[in-house]
């Protein structure tokens, strides 16, 4: 069994992707002079979200920007103006933020895995490897209790780089030999295949839909771990690791 056990959060542990729509799906529902359907507007959202994600996991802006700039593009099509800075903050708290968070949910296998791999003997010591905002993802843990079973919360913010590059820098944090060191995500290429790139063993959970897409999951190959749940975990790294 390895040293240490990174886990991945939204779409591994959280439903990222379900609350996301239907948060929106909802506030579409609700705007009357929306120039499109729920269904449309949520896909949208889901676009602009990557875009400006990935604008803000390269340094190019804060994430309260990357919030603000999704709004400035989302508002029009949903057929409302578009105010200044703070009123784009104001509406990400109360339009967007508030009810996201009523809308988390934790997957049915997440505290079931989490339990059995405290009951192993010489146990791994678990630590979250997100590219979240680091105040969102530990909110996220507390509410399902998941805080008290993990060592550390890992965000770009503490490792000064994102995934697919953080392995690296998160095996140094945690003090563990990459060689001694697994990852477990839902994206096949940038939570699995990466960290075998730096060095992991990595287990790629195949949770049936392709998080960015929404579309089928992507096809594994041979050499890649591959489990449907996470309660599969501990069977898959024996096996690995006879």
């Amino acid at each position: 069994m390895a040293d240490v056990i990174f886990l991945d959060l939204d779409g591994t542990l959280v439903d990222h992707r379900g609350a996301v729509f239907e948060t929106i799906g909802r506030i579409a529902r609700e705007s009357p002079n929306a120039t499109a359907p729920p269904g449309e507007l949520a896909d949208l959202w889901w676009a602009l979200e990557a875009r400006h994600m990935g604008e803000y996991l390269a340094g190019e802006c804060s994430f309260g920007e990357h919030h603000r700039r999704r709004l400035r593009a989302f508002l029009p099509v949903l057929g409302e103006e578009v105010p200044d800075g703070n009123g784009l903050d104001a509406w990400i708290a109360q339009r967007y933020l508030a009810p996201f968070a009523e809308n988390w949910r934790c997957y049915p296998d997440v505290l079931p895995c989490l339990e059995e791999l405290r009951g192993l003997e010489g146990r791994p010591r678990l630590a979250v490897l997100t590219n979240g905002n680091a105040g969102q993802q530990r909110a996220k843990l507390e509410r399902f209790g998941l805080l008290d079973h993990v060592e550390a919360v890992l965000t770009p913010a503490e490792l000064g780089v994102a995934k697919p590059h953080a392995y690296g820098a998160a095996c140094a944090r945690m003090g563990v030999d990459p060689a001694r060191a697994v990852n477990v995500g839902d994206v096949l290429e940038g939570d699995a295949r990466a960290a075998v790139r730096a060095g992991l063993t990595g287990v790629w959970l195949d949770r049936g839909v392709d998080f960015y897409t929404g579309g089928p999951s992507p096809r594994a190959d041979g050499s890649d771990l591959r489990i449907e749940r996470l309660t599969e975990l501990t069977d898959v790294l024996a096996r690995a690791t006879a």
